[in-house]
């Protein structure tokens, strides 16, 4: 019988992890090699949804959401007024990245997968290859996008998920395990705001005038060290090129806005397994294995990505914002087929 051939995965986040877990319980020799260590904090809306429980056992993940909220109740606001309330089709999970990661992290070491952690690759190690996978998230931009994050405890919400328009700027606040509720918003980075870092998310919710919710979180009890910052965002647009085999974030971003990002990395872990499972049986030949992954990525994911960054810019011009708002008080909105075109 042939030696199983190894496969690499560059990147510890959910699409490396997840099908990482997969294929070392299906038998292959894996490695993922992550910068980061675990547990860690990370700029994330932590609320999934579109993920189907299909997906979740196929990747062998059904104890990974142990304890996880279930989310299905949606309010928007802008500048504090409330436009529109409404419930998602299926509920979303409601879980931290902190205990995400860590779970998968660990789910993988125990099912034989070699977790490199702590150090970064690069070079020849980054370049695409037979074997690698590349699953190392977002690439900087020149944006002007900053992603901010921060949990605390003594928050009510209006619902499971509260989300807020502002000025250049949305917030979306959501319930996590534990009693935290995570507040995660996307600003357009602004040089006049020189804060500590734990407070320059306060800083950014008044300049985009969310006095409010500023006031409403000071109230509350941050977790100091949840406090996260990413910059260089950038959104849509598919990155996989050459021989590579790129997939989640990798192959393309999705904006945060519509909850399915986190889902479409496990659904891109899905897609990725069983063509990878196969080439390491040498049953399957590298190039086609590539071409296959690709094509039904570009078929799950396309659509969706392009529409929403096709909405996105609406979210945080004043015009578009306006925009939004009179079509959903009005309930000329089609929010079911617009949620179905974005999941």
């Amino acid at each position: 019988m042939n030696e199983r051939r190894s496969v690499s995965i560059a990147g510890g986040g959910l699409a490396g992890l997840s099908l990482g877990l997969a294929l070392a319980r299906s038998g292959v020799p894996v490695s993922v090699h992550e910068a980061a260590s675990y547990p860690r904090h990370k700029v994330c809306g932590e609320f999934i949804t579109g993920l189907e429980e299909r997906t979740i056992g196929r990747l062998g993940m059904e104890g990974i959401f142990a304890g996880a909220r279930r989310l299905s109740h949606v309010t928007w606001f802008r500048k504090g007024k409330e436009l529109r309330s409404f419930q998602l089709p299926r509920p979303a999970i409601g879980l931290s990245r902190f205990t995400l990661d860590a779970r998968l992290a660990e789910a993988f070491r125990e099912a034989g997968g070699s977790l490199i952690a702590g150090e970064r690759m690069s070079g020849t190690a980054l370049e695409p290859a037979e074997g690698r996978v590349l699953a190392v998230g977002r690439t900087r931009s020149a944006s002007g996008w900053l992603g901010l994050k921060m949990h605390v405890c003594s928050l009510e919400l209006a619902s499971d998920l509260e989300f807020h328009l502002g000025a250049d700027a949305y917030v979306g606040l959501s319930a996590v395990e534990g009693g935290r509720v995570n507040v995660c918003g996307l600003f357009k980075v602004r040089a006049d705001i020189n804060a500590p870092r734990d407070a320059i998310l306060g800083a950014y919710l008044r300049k985009a005038r969310l006095e409010g919710l500023a006031d409403r979180i000071a109230r509350a009890s941050p977790f100091p060290e949840s406090c996260s910052a990413v910059a260089g965002l950038g959104y849509g647009g598919w990155r996989s090129g050459g021989r590579g085999l790129a997939i989640g974030d990798a192959a393309a971003m999705i904006p945060p806005y519509t909850g399915n990002g986190m889902a479409m990395a496990f659904q891109a872990a899905e897609i990725a397994m069983g063509p990878l499972a196969a080439w390491s049986r040498r049953e399957m030949a590298w190039e086609p294995l590539v071409e296959q992954v690709r094509e039904l990525e570009r078929r799950l994911f396309l659509r969706r990505v392009a529409t929403a960054t096709a909405i996105h810019p609406l979210l945080y011009s004043s015009f578009g914002q306006r925009s939004l708002a009179a079509a959903s008080q009005s309930h000329l909105l089609p929010l079911g087929p617009i949620y179905r075109l974005l999941h």
